[in-house]
């Protein structure tokens, strides 16, 4: 009783924890609804005018555009990166491997305003500086380790004799990851690319240094947009940002579940 006692209390303080963190987000979502031309709160009268503008105004909707386009980008790649990446260091499982792994979780840990000066020296004299290359390129690499640590999340329950059956029945190194260990780490992965994908649809302080006029992304503008005034479509974009984050990552709860009782039976 006093176990199942302490484990409630624990799931209480859990969700209270989540609440104390994700509340200040949530007041964008009143302030999105309020009727009057600057941020506040409605006080009785509520409209969705701002919310009208968002969609219908070709600047906002072509920075979502960009998001969306530079976000799955570099969603794909950095999946197919760690993704790799996890395999083989699970496979070269060694001192060297583990210091290699440290060093590709290490855009994990650097402050992002020293990456964003990092990859503006790299790309200048490339001239990636305000396209989609550059931006795809910088996002790919900070989303990779997201990837890299769900996969080998998922690689640390894979039963290595499957891969050595598979080897001893004569199918290749291709066959036997495409048919054996990417079936069996699903999970991980696409929990990877989900994460992958909010890294880089959320992403503003390399998005700054990089982009000038040509790539606007959506935090971008929604940067400008607070920076230079106090319209109110920028917390109605906030809303709608914080929904595509909330339906990812119900999709990968329920992915989550999915599995779990898949496993069950």
């Amino acid at each position: 009783m006093r176990r199942n006692f302490s484990e409630t209390l624990n799931r209480y303080w859990a969700w209270l924890l989540l609440l104390f963190l994700v509340a200040p987000a949530l007041i964008a979502i009143p302030v999105s609804l309020t009727p009057k031309r600057f941020l506040s709160m409605p006080k009785g009268e509520l409209s969705l005018r701002h919310f009208e503008k968002l969609f219908t105004s070709e600047e906002w909707m072509s920075s979502f555009w960009q998001s969306a386009v530079i976000g799955l980008t570099s969603s794909a790649l950095a999946t197919a990166l760690g993704t790799l990446c996890a395999i083989g260091l699970w496979r070269v499982s060694s001192k060297w491997g583990e210091a290699v792994r440290a060093f590709l979780l290490l855009p994990l840990v650097v402050p992002p305003i020293i990456s964003a000066m990092a990859f503006y020296r790299f790309m200048v004299p490339l001239g990636l500086i305000d396209t989609y290359a550059g931006l795809i390129l910088a996002h790919t690499v900070l989303a990779a380790p997201l990837v890299l640590i769900t996969v080998s999340a998922s690689l640390a329950g894979f039963d290595p004799r499957l891969e050595q059956a598979s080897r001893n029945l004569g199918a290749s190194n291709w066959t036997t990851m495409r048919r054996v260990i990417l079936p069996s780490i699903r999970p991980g992965v696409l929990a990877g690319a989900i994460f992958a994908f909010i890294a880089s649809w959320d992403e503003i302080v390399v998005t700054l240094f990089l982009s000038k006029f040509s790539v606007y992304t959506l935090p971008r503008r929604m940067w400008n947009g607070i920076r230079e005034n106090t319209d109110p479509t920028v917390a109605a974009a906030a809303v709608v940002l914080i929904a595509i984050t909330l339906i990812f990552f119900i999709i990968q709860a329920l992915n989550a579940r999915r599995t779990r009782n898949s496993g069950e039976t």
